[in-house]
């Protein structure tokens, strides 16, 4: 009985302080209850609980004294009853009224007494401690809450009783006091009505609820108020009624206790850094549930206990791939986010790398508190929505992420981002991408000094020129979780890499495969010798120079293959070939229908979205074994190897750079998996100079791009100084550029000029394009002119507009207004195709004739053609065929379209006169960013859910989002074919993280329009 009899008394002891004690009694006597004593605030043991073999129905309350002081509260009963029912005229109402209210009094003076011994923990929220202060006042409206919430915490069986009383005096006088109760006891017992299925006495009847008027009397005659109350309270001990977790109650409040003690340990700067790297024991907990990770390396616990770090200092670290570098920029995010309550960037190079890390942790943000929003594609808000509990985690690319600095810039509001975390730092030297995100880091270091930076990468060299610019300490460290032994292949012989050597790499072994002639005239690289060394036990990855030789190596590699492969996981696989087969409505690609079953695959761009994470999911279960792939999955999403094979030293027609060959041999070796991982590097003879070359030389270095990329780089980075007035003089600007990454290289990039010509250049070149106003002199004295942006700047550099389109985009959208045709989406369709994409399109003329018109124009409207069959078919399969074009050239053609889509939304917004275009267009972003059936669009919404995915959720009755959130991971697998138990964990928690963030973003606005104005007239 011990178990249910908590529900009577469950709010009215401290936690788990308080226990039933059970004394010893006469062997004569029925074993009952001794009056606990109250332990002190100061939180004394716990007392002994001795055990009673023969408790009686009649008696296990006899003696129970938690509701009121040291007296019984049955004996008060008693005697209430026995002064109220001897006059006759006395009204039962009356009676029920005067015991409900002791009853009330004694659960009150109880709280009070819970409160007051707790006051020092952490256990109820403080909305819930304010529902039992008393308004002196106002008495009767405070009263009337107490007696809500009284009523509310009753367990069921009481709650019925009370009902009960209703209904006998219901012939009686109201009182105002009795109508608030009749009020709390009828919506209370609704609930339970509703409730019925966990309270069966109800359900059945056990207890009568409606009695005659003349059977009043005989009912009290026959049983007594005390028997009728401890009818109830045995019946609720009885009772099934809800379970209420209190465990997870009292996990949540250590958890917000911890949370505080971290807060204020990171404040004081103190050495004790707490449970976890000052953060809560249960995100070490978290960390084992969704990781696996039990214990961190060395040089993760030596960096986060950086006294630089400690002193929040901008960091830049370098470990080689696989070395673990995430997973300590990760606790520094749940640092700021929980003990310093700061939103964190973080920037990520690809699209699929973020939506990746959005699934990872969005199940963090569900345990612990705090939103995740993705920014890439056309996905994300601008500004962000300022959240005033929550705090967000950003997961952006790099375009996204600086639009969204631009953002918080111009809001005022870059203070509230207190981390910015990049991964693969290195790209700064990468071309537009690294010019933008020079831009966006220059930005924050010049308007936040209390924003931290923190840069990572496997592949840096000159360090010196990252620190100055950042202004950060640089911590490296050569550990690999898994040894990488480093080969080369020439011939049929194998040399390690030794970088001790002259020509880098010194004799092991010859290759040990009898090739017959036919198959040394097809494999004359010996890759099936390679790769059958490894294979199907192991995985193995080969990196290919260009798309098609990845798919005539998976080709070659299955035709010579053994029969017995297809035997290994062979009804996975076929359930693969199926689901490939579901995406494409039918079709499958020849290729993969020939190496599936030997467990081979290729992956490159070619692929749609959905076969691409097809094949990384089946590559990551073992599913496949093997590989044929691009480059650019070296830096796309996590795929280790034991064995990976470089085809060639080549990307496409350039020499393999020493930063992507690190990046693709730091694939090999999976940590907890393999013991080693290797790479063996395929030379030919006369490319022999090129391995010494890879071995002995150093990293790339990484260089500003700023002047490379004109219009994407410089130019773009005045436009928007000027725009959002972070620096309106020649004289600011220059002093800003003095803090870029080119100010640091300026004397190796600028030789010819100066940093300051090459501003003014700039300058004057906006100023001819119509997008600032001002005056640029060579003159000194005049460096102190203001400049100012035109409406056309300024709705350039908002919607992320290429400086070298925007006059052509802002014609065209302008001739549209003469005569926008509505009568279907294609003229949109036209206004929002790429400009960049015009170039790698060759139309089939037999399709559309040749007009004699600009081929530029010509392009963009084929382009919008293809644009306009995808939306209406939704196949990208059927539209690549129709159009004589690759899928993955379409699939890339639509992602570009809804995020240039996405700009020119943005790019409308800011000019008044494009006001048509904004309900258009947010329409159109939409259908382009899904292409798909509007009813899969809420399903889509969530990160990793994909179209085939979608389809397969809505056919099973998962039609919105709140079904997904509330999803059972388990029912799930059983429903959804080819769905881990891992996705579908996944899947639930990004849901629940979106659904929260709807939530949150309506409550924002809710509070916003409630908000009272600070400076209303005639106030003071």
């Amino acid at each position: 009985m011990a178990e249910p009899s908590l529900t009577v008394r469950r709010k009215s002891r401290s936690g788990s302080v308080r226990k039933r004690s059970r004394a010893p009694v006469q062997p004569s006597a029925v074993c009952s209850p001794v009056a606990r004593k109250r332990p002190s605030s100061g939180g004394e043991g716990l007392p002994a609980e001795t055990p009673c073999s023969n408790d009686s129905e009649e008696d296990m309350f006899g003696d129970y004294d938690s509701f009121y002081g040291n007296d019984s509260l049955l004996a008060q009963v008693d005697d209430v009853e026995h002064k109220y029912l001897q006059d006759k005229n006395t009204d039962i109402k009356a009676a029920g009224e005067i015991i409900l209210g002791n009853l009330q009094s004694g659960i009150h003076q109880k709280k009070q007494d819970y409160f007051s011994a707790s006051e020092n923990m952490v256990v109820l929220k403080a909305d819930k401690e304010d529902a039992f202060q008393t308004n002196e006042n106002d008495p009767v409206d405070s009263n009337q809450e107490l007696t809500e919430s009284i009523l509310d915490d009753l367990p069921s069986s009481q709650l019925l009783y009370f009902e009960k009383m209703d209904k006998l005096s219901s012939d009686s006088r109201i009182s105002p006091v009795s109508e608030r109760r009749n009020k709390c006891v009828n919506s209370s017992s609704d609930k339970i009505r509703s409730l019925s299925p966990f309270c069966p006495d109800a359900e059945h009847g056990n207890r009568p609820t409606d009695f005659s008027s003349d059977s009043k009397c005989d009912l009290f005659k026959t049983e007594s108020l005390k028997d009728h109350l401890k009818s109830a309270m045995t019946g609720n001990a009885k009772a099934q009624t809800l379970q209420v977790s209190k465990t997870k109650q009292l996990k949540e409040a250590v958890l917000s206790e911890e949370i505080c003690v971290a807060r204020k340990t990171i404040e004081s700067s103190s050495v004790d850094i707490g449970p976890f790297y000052g953060l809560p024991s249960k995100v070490k907990d978290l960390f084992r549930q969704f990781r696996g990770i039990e214990t961190l390396y060395e040089w993760q616990h030596d960096c986060l206990m950086l006294e630089s770090l400690q002193q929040r200092k901008n960091l830049i670290y370098s470990l080689p791939t696989s070395g673990g570098k995430t997973l300590v920029a990760e606790i520094i995010i749940l640092q700021e986010l929980l003990c310093r309550q700061k939103d964190v960037l973080m920037i990520l190079p690809y699209v699929a790398i973020v939506q990746e890390k959005v699934r990872g942790l969005s199940s963090f943000g569900i345990e612990l508190g705090f939103l995740v929003e993705e920014y890439a594609g056309s996905k994300g808000r601008f500004p962000p929505i300022k959240r005033r509990i929550k705090k967000s985690l950003y997961i952006a690319t790099i375009e996204k992420g600086h639009a969204l600095v631009n953002s918080l810039i111009e809001t005022e509001r870059i203070d509230d981002l207190g981390l910015v975390v990049v991964d693969e730092l290195h790209m700064l030297g990468e071309g537009s991408r690294g010019a933008t995100l020079e831009i966006t880091l220059a930005k924050i270091l010049y308007t936040s000094k209390n924003t931290q930076i923190i840069g990572m990468s496997a592949t840096l060299n000159n360090v010196g020129d990252l620190q100055k610019f950042l202004q950060a300490e640089y911590y490296t460290n050569n550990f690999r979780p898994v040894e990488l032994k480093e080969y080369v292949k020439i011939r049929d012989t194998i040399y390690a890499v030794d970088d001790k050597t002259e020509n880098g790499y010194t004799f092991s072994h010859l290759l040990n495969f009898k090739y017959s002639s036919n198959l040394e005239k097809a494999d004359p690289d010996h890759i099936i010798a390679l790769v059958t060394e490894v294979i199907p036990k192991y995985s193995c990855l080969i990196f290919c120079p260009t798309k098609k030789n990845c798919e005539n190596v998976a080709s070659m590699v299955c035709k010579y293959l053994k029969k017995e492969f297809r035997a290994h996981r062979e009804k996975e696989k076929q359930d693969l070939i199926k689901n490939l087969k579901n995406i494409g409505n039918g079709s499958v690609c020849p290729v993969l229908k020939q190496t599936i079953p030997f467990g081979v695959a290729y992956h490159h761009s070619g692929l749609t979205n959905d076969e691409r994470k097809s094949i990384e999911e089946a590559y990551s279960t073992g599913v496949l074994c093997l590989l044929a792939c691009t480059a650019t999955l070296a830096a796309g999403v996590n795929l280790p190897a034991r064995r990976v094979i470089l085809r060639a030293p080549y990307v496409a027609n350039d020499v393999l750079k020493k930063n992507q060959y690190k990046q693709m041999i730091g694939r090999a070796g999976r940590a907890g998996i393999d013991s080693a991982g290797e790479s063996i590097l395929i030379v030919q003879e006369k490319d022999k100079h090129l391995v010494q070359d890879l071995v002995n030389s150093p990293l790339e270095n990484c260089y500003s791009n700023l002047l490379l990329e004109l219009t994407k780089g410089m130019q773009s980075l005045l436009l928007s100084l000027v725009g959002l007035k972070i620096a309106v003089t020649c004289e600011e600007v220059d002093n800003f550029m003095c803090n870029t990454l080119l100010g640091v290289q300026q004397q190796l990039l600028s030789k010819e000029k100066s940093l300051s010509e090459i501003i003014r250049d700039g300058l004057e070149n906006l100023i001819e394009k119509g997008l600032l106003k001002g005056r640029i002199s060579e003159k000194d004295q005049d460096s102190k002119c203001i400049l100012t942006i035109t409406l056309l700047g300024k709705a350039t550099y908002k919607g992320s507009i290429d400086l070298a389109y925007c006059n052509l985009l802002y014609r065209e959208l302008k001739k549209g207004l003469e005569g926008l045709i509505l009568e279907s989406n294609l003229h949109l369709l036209y206004l929002a195709t790429p400009y960049d994409m015009t170039s790698n399109c060759s139309p089939d003329w037999m399709i559309y004739l040749r007009q004699n018109v600009d081929s530029a124009v010509v392009n963009r409207l084929y382009l919008s053609f293809v644009l306009y069959t995808l939306l209406k078919e939704t196949n990208i399969w059927s539209v690549s065929e129709k159009f004589n074009m690759s899928r993955g050239y379409v699939q890339n053609l639509l992602n570009s379209a809804a995020s240039f889509a996405s700009c020119v939304l943005h790019f409308c917004e800011e000019l008044e006169e494009f006001w048509v275009y904004k309900a258009l267009l947010t329409e159109l972003t939409k259908q382009l960013t899904y292409c798909v059936k509007t009813e899969l669009i809420p399903l889509m919404e969530v990160a990793g859910v994909l179209e085939a995915r979608a389809k397969q959720l809505y056919n099973a009755g998962y039609k919105t989002l709140a079904h997904l959130a509330n999803a059972n991971p388990e029912t799930l697998v059983k429903m959804i074919e080819h769905l881990s138990r891992r996705q579908a964990k996944q899947i639930v928690s990004s849901a629940k993280m979106l659904l929260s963030e709807k939530a949150e973003a309506l409550q924002e606005e809710v509070e916003e329009l409630l908000k009272v104005p600070t400076n209303i007239p005639g106030t003071y």
